[in-house]
């Protein structure tokens, strides 16, 4: 059941019956931070829009469904297919009484293939594609696992969901020692950086590690990673991640100082973050440095 203020109800109602008429539509989601139940009361609606690769969408025609919903006066802002970059590929911004609504496309085919690679293993990341840190393609299991159905004739979102349902262990094991290893290696580098003042480029690998240790811990707890946005929550509730994990994250990132003393000393701290969830792994990791070596 859909827990939503009537306002927005009848909004995503109102936007759904309108993507219905578009052609070569297959099916239709709400995502984002209402399927997560993270929604505060000024939260966008996302919208999914799924297609197949064969039988695109017309940006005229998502035009026109936008049209029915928007602020009158307000003019939507409407994509064509991968206008934005190949994973979050396109859709459209728009104004309406209840509030902001995003129209995001979603290519079936793509999806079901990114599912099916995740099964031997194979994780994807588009550095590029959006702030923070990119986009990876485990994204788009996340978002097939919470996103609530609203148009789905095909059952083409249910098969998919059930394709999500377990969390793949080839997955897992491929995330765990590449993030593990980016983060030691970034933080092997760091200590350069840290040693000569550099800020920009310590500062930098500090935030890189962060992301690295954020994305082991999803895969520790077998739970898929949806949006940066929502990492700070979900972590919080993990069973496997050290002790006050993002709180002391906050501290390195908020402050890592300017001097060699004051960047040395947040390195550290990164450091055993990094220590602490290697040994959460029970052996699954093995470091290649000895970065206990150049704790106090």
């Amino acid at each position: 059941m859909l827990n939503l203020p009537p306002h927005k109800l009848q909004i995503l109602h109102a936007a759904a019956d309108a993507l219905r008429s578009v052609p070569n539509v297959v099916a239709i989601v709400l995502g984002g931070s209402y399927a997560c139940g993270f929604a505060r009361p000024e939260s966008d609606l996302d919208i999914g829009v799924y297609y197949r690769e064969a039988a695109p969408l017309s940006a005229d025609h998502v035009r026109s469904a936008a049209l029915t919903i928007c602020t009158a006066g307000s003019v939507p802002v409407v994509s064509g297919l991968y206008d934005w970059g190949p994973w979050v590929n396109g859709g459209a911004w728009i104004q309406t009484p209840a509030g902001k609504v995003d129209f995001l496309y979603k290519n079936v085919d793509q999806i079901q293939t990114v599912i099916e690679e995740s099964r031997r293993g194979i994780w994807r990341h588009d550095y590029d594609q959006q702030p923070p840190y990119g986009f990876r393609s485990i994204v788009l299991l996340g978002e097939t696992a919470i996103c609530v159905p609203l148009y789905d004739p095909e059952d083409a979102i249910a098969r998919l969901k059930e394709s999500v349902a377990v969390y793949p262990e080839p997955l897992r094991g491929r995330i765990l020692q590449e993030a593990l290893w980016g983060a030691e290696f970034t933080l092997h580098f760091c200590r350069t950086f840290a040693g000569s003042a550099d800020v920009y480029n310590a500062a930098g690998c500090m935030a890189r590690v962060a992301q690295f240790l954020v994305h082991a811990l999803f895969a520790l707890n077998r739970r898929y990673f949806v949006s940066d946005k929502y990492a700070n929550r979900l972590i919080g509730e993990f069973t496997l991640r050290p002790p006050d994990f993002m709180a002391r994250l906050a501290q390195v990132l908020s402050g890592p100082g300017a001097t060699t003393g004051e960047l040395s000393k947040a390195l550290e701290s990164l450091t055993a973050l990094w220590l602490e969830t290697v040994h959460l792994t029970a052996g699954a990791y093995s470091p290649r440095y000895d970065l206990k070596a150049h704790l106090p």
